[in-house]
């Protein structure tokens, strides 16, 4: 009897043991995330843009894994970054590490979500749990990506329209800067006039004009705003009237713009080819043979 009993003793005495230092273990870990979390500085965002709302979402956590990705980034990531940013419209509003952050919070939000369902349905938690992270950190930059194409087709889209603003401003007396600040009014609100806006706060921060434009130019990263940009510049060195030079850009962008619209329409029936033979096509097909199949189910074939 007593040697049956002992090593029943010992087991649960072990098992104790190991349940309390895995309790401790993750008392532990708790009490340190927690000062990580409450150590986190005060964000001062005076001048700062507020983030979007997909990211404000997921803001603290972002903030606190950006304080550890920082210090990783080297020089040439951390501006690379920084001209997707740029590009996104959100230099004012986040900071590389922050972007790079907001991926690793989406994945573990991802992952968490897909270890759960995995439990639920009796799954492998651990590949569950890897695709959700990938998948969370692809929806990520997915949404960023798309951001940054909808601001790029919607500055484009605007462009004439604010060009032929600033040309009739510009015809009717006023000068550059005047024409700028009644485009930047009266416009239509979107990422163009926001661009705008921040060649006047340049100009008036002390940059000359030629040098906010540039600024401009590289900033969209785009072949319109940089053939704008060069024009102005130019016609300003050589003394030339303004009114001729921003009218035929205005006419050439809008130019462009057709051709784009021509373009997309050309391109869609391609792009609905794959959804069509993918999923319209086999629908079809079921629906129109299954009255066929029932009616030779029915003769006995």
């Amino acid at each position: 009897m007593n040697t049956s009993i002992v090593p029943a003793t010992a087991d649960t005495a072990t098992l104790v043991l190991v349940a309390l230092l895995a309790g401790a273990s993750a008392a532990s870990l708790a009490v340190l995330l927690a000062r990580s979390l409450i150590a986190l500085p005060a964000e001062d965002r005076t001048w700062l843009d507020r983030p979007p709302r997909f990211m404000h979402a997921l803001w603290w956590p972002t903030r606190w894994i950006a304080q550890a990705v920082d210090p990783l980034l080297s020089a040439r990531g951390r501006e690379h970054l920084m001209t997707r940013l740029r590009l996104a419209g959100l230099d004012f509003a986040v900071s590389p590490a922050q972007l790079l952050a907001h991926r690793i919070a989406v994945g573990g939000l991802g992952a968490l979500f897909a270890a759960l369902v995995a439990n639920a349905w009796q799954l492998p938690i651990l590949a569950c749990a890897l695709t959700g992270a990938l998948g969370g950190s692809l929806l990520a930059w997915s949404w960023f990506n798309d951001r940054t194409r909808a601001r790029r087709r919607l500055l484009l889209k605007q462009l004439p329209f604010v060009l032929d603003l600033i040309t009739l401003c510009v015809e009717a007396g006023l000068n550059l800067n005047g024409a700028l600040q009644q485009a930047v009014a009266k416009g239509p609100a979107g990422p163009l006039r926001d661009e705008l806006q921040r060649v006047l706060r340049d100009v008036r921060a002390g940059q000359s004009r030629a040098e906010a434009l540039r600024r401009f130019a590289a900033r969209i990263d785009e072949p319109a705003i940089a053939s704008l940009v060069s024009a102005i510049i130019q016609a300003e060195n050589m003394g030339m009237s303004l009114g001729p030079v921003l009218r035929a850009q205005g006419e050439q962008r809008r130019s462009e713009r057709f051709s784009r619209a021509e373009k997309a329409a050309m391109e869609a029936p391609v792009k609905m080819l794959l959804p069509l033979i993918a999923f319209i096509f086999p629908c079809t097909f079921l629906v129109l043979g299954f009255p066929i199949a029932m009616k030779f189910l029915a003769m006995g074939l």
